[in-house]
């Protein structure tokens, strides 16, 4: 009893007589041939597909809950920022630019771009004081921060919720399996994420790498009275590449997380104006969301009751 091709087989024919010309026998031969391969491949690819599929169903269903989450709540504004945090950030960013527009050209001087880039700041004559400058606002804003964190009670909530925590070890890890697909579950973020909290602490390590070994370039004459020349070679060495770092983690983490992010394009506002709205919070900060509204019904008070 002759065997009656399977469904695949059929179709493993028909595709090479169409598309590639085959005979109706050199087409079942070769169809007998490939269906084992073509079934454990397409196995393959169905899962794949699956996997797809059932993602794009999970991301629909995620996208209608919080629209529907954020058109419960009026479109409030909280205050995220405060204008001393934001006039920190303002001579940061400044005195950063200045410094990655003077100090990496000379990284890589040989280049035609480096040199134009240290033409347009007066040349090496006047770069490296432009250089110095932002130096200097770096410095200033380090010890700002610092008395901020250390004087002011707003300074010291803030830092006590910027400090690492187990939370932000299983917040990352949860977070990887949501980008898979392989959960519905996101994290769900206090005050600052571990994404916000590695920014803080990348700027702390920066900054005590940069202003301590720049420190030390500018004043080479005097350090070498008290320290070997190899450590001044040390301090150039972590400059620069510390330097291209930095740059690296601000055009490639930081710029993406503030201005590039698609949900985000072309800039989160925060940074200027100190505000998040409602729909946000509940997007991004959700634990800090139920904290502040579990805060203002106790100080609003249990409901009146109407008469009995």
């Amino acid at each position: 009893m002759t065997e009656q091709p399977t469904p695949l087989r059929r179709a493993i024919e028909h595709e090479l007589e169409q598309a590639h010309g085959l005979d109706r026998n050199e087409a079942a031969t070769r169809a007998a041939r490939m269906e084992g391969a073509v079934r454990d491949r397409s196995a393959t690819w169905v899962r794949r597909e699956l996997r797809l599929q059932r993602g794009d169903e999970r991301g629909a269903r995620r996208r209608e809950a919080r629209a529907h989450a954020a058109a419960e709540v009026a479109d409030e504004q909280f205050e995220r920022l405060s204008l001393n945090i934001r006039l920190q950030h303002g001579l940061m960013a400044i005195s950063v630019i200045l410094l990655v527009l003077t100090g990496i050209p000379l990284k890589f001087h040989e280049s035609g771009w480096a040199r134009a880039l240290i033409g347009l700041f007066g040349g090496p004559d006047v770069s490296p004081i432009v250089h110095r400058v932002g130096a200097v606002g770096l410095i200033v804003v380090g010890f700002w921060h610092l008395v901020y964190i250390t004087l002011f009670r707003e300074g010291r909530w803030n830092f006590l919720h910027l400090l690492p925590r187990p939370k932000d070890a299983v917040d990352a890890f949860k977070q990887i399996r949501y980008y898979l697909g392989l959960t519905d579950e996101r994290p769900r973020f206090d005050r600052f994420s571990y994404v916000e909290k590695f920014d803080y602490w990348a700027v702390y390590w920066g900054m005590v790498i940069m202003i301590g070994s720049g420190t030390v370039l500018w004043f080479t004459d005097f350090w070498l009275r008290w320290a070997p020349k190899w450590a001044t070679d040390i301090a150039k060495e972590a400059h620069s590449d510390e330097a291209l770092l930095a740059t690296l983690a601000i055009v490639i983490w930081h710029f993406y997380n503030v201005h590039f992010n698609p949900h985000k394009f072309p800039m989160n506002r925060t940074f200027l104006d100190g505000k998040i709205s409602a729909r946000d919070m509940i997007e991004e900060h959700p634990l800090e969301y139920e904290r502040m509204m579990s805060e203002r019904r106790q100080k609003a008070g249990p409901a009146p009751r109407g008469d009995s």
